[in-house]
């Protein structure tokens, strides 16, 4: 979808995309010309008080950009607490560590069905860049929280420092990592960057990779077992590792768990993909164009979980297990779900939890769009993906 067909801004936001537009070209103004895109990415995302995660706008459900699943109601949290609560269980003063709280909705149907099951950990911390979403986070789970649940709940600013035990959990945040973008020119390989053309507006502009990036793309295409056509263009993350490292790095008892969309390598790179993976979302509409009203829409690009798998293993983690979301919930107490939903006595309540695990399972909606994944350390979370397990894919 073109961007002049998709829907208009207000005013004040079509400033506060103007102001961020600005910001950017001035940061490729100091590096001389050019940014990489992931840099670009970066800073339309993450661009403290301007970026699309970092400013005020409503971002999810039906009034913002895009629908999580957390957002539809709280079979997904509740599934995670059923995948999770064994590690809970087993550890000593377990921490549930989110990456990115959202709305703060995760974070309420998570804690209200592990105060249920008697699993509460004894901290649930959410790692949030956004200090707008950290006030709305705190504001909704003091209100909708018993105290001394709400007592749990803390707020980091990075990774943890020291030594923990527990689970971490990243729903749709590989995706929002700041994507290397890479193409094929007689052999070699280029990286992407943003530049300006003579009226000042956004151009995209290949320059030879250096090393880390060349490294990466050559390192996929040994594992493809070929090497990739000329003009192919896509995305990789060379920061993964470091990434996984620093994040989950000092979990030393416990487990990963990311969900998110997809897929393993040999799909990631397959030739008719050849323009990559990236997408924008601007009020429920998908579009290809980063550069549209920057700070109003997310950039995401799919997951190579091939890569994830490699990551984690690499910062010492055991592979848990890979599955789709659909199994994945299915392994971890849908079942039980779906009777709830279905004893509902109000036609209009029953109506709206049983559409919320369609769009949850169906394979049209999140079902098999949606991946989960998960490593663990010195505790077994092989169950949590006992069923529909797709690691042969990998």
């Amino acid at each position: 979808m073109s961007a002049f067909r998709l829907p208009e801004p207000s005013a004040d936001a079509r400033q506060h995309s103007a102001r961020l537009e600005e910001f950017i070209k001035q940061a490729i103004r100091h590096e001389r010309g050019a940014i990489s895109f992931a840099r670009f990415m970066e800073l339309a995302l993450y661009a403290p008080g301007l970026g699309y995660y970092s400013a005020g706008a409503l971002k999810f459900g039906e009034a913002g950009d895009f629908i999580t699943s957390p957002e539809l109601g709280s079979v997904f949290a509740e599934c995670v607490v059923e995948a999770t609560s064994p590690v809970l269980r087993e550890v000593s003063a377990p921490m549930f560590l989110e990456l990115g709280g959202g709305s703060g909705a995760f974070a309420e149907a998570f804690l209200a069905h592990a105060d249920r099951l008697g699993v509460l950990p004894q901290c649930y911390a959410i790692l949030e860049p956004s200090a707008d979403l950290r006030q709305r986070q705190q504001a909704r789970l003091r209100a909708a929280l018993p105290p001394a649940v709400f007592a749990r709940c803390r707020w980091l600013d990075g990774p943890p420092s020291e030594e923990w035990s527990g689970v971490l959990f990243a729903n749709e945040v590989l995706d929002a990592l700041p994507t290397t973008r890479f193409v094929i020119h007689e052999g070699e390989v280029f990286e992407e960057f943003v530049s300006l053309d003579a009226e000042g507006n956004f151009l995209r502009v290949d320059q030879p990779a250096d090393a880390l990036v060349r490294g990466a793309v050559r390192n996929v295409e040994r594992r493809l077992g070929a090497p990739l056509p000329e003009g192919y263009r896509s995305e990789l993350l060379p920061q993964l590792p470091y990434w996984i490292q620093a994040v989950g790095g000092l979990l030393k008892h416990g487990a990963m768990l990311f969900v998110d969309y997809g897929y393993p390598r040999r799909e990631f790179y397959l030739p008719e993909r050849n323009d990559g993976t990236l997408v924008c979302h601007y009020r429920h509409r998908a579009h290809g164009d980063p550069f549209f009203l920057p700070g109003l829409q997310d950039i995401t690009a799919f997951v190579d979980f091939t890569a994830v798998v490699e990551a984690g293993v690499h910062a010492g983690f055991d592979f848990a297990g890979y599955c789709s979301q659909s199994s994945f919930l299915i392994a971890n107490g849908l079942p039980a779900r779906i009777a709830e939903a279905e004893a509902i006595v109000d036609e209009r309540e029953r109506h709206q939890r049983l559409n919320e695990i369609r769009k949850l399972t169906l394979p049209g909606e999140m079902g098999e769009r949606f991946q989960a994944m998960g490593f663990s350390r010195d505790v077994d979370l092989s169950a949590a993906f006992a069923f529909g397990d797709l690691s042969r894919r990998l």
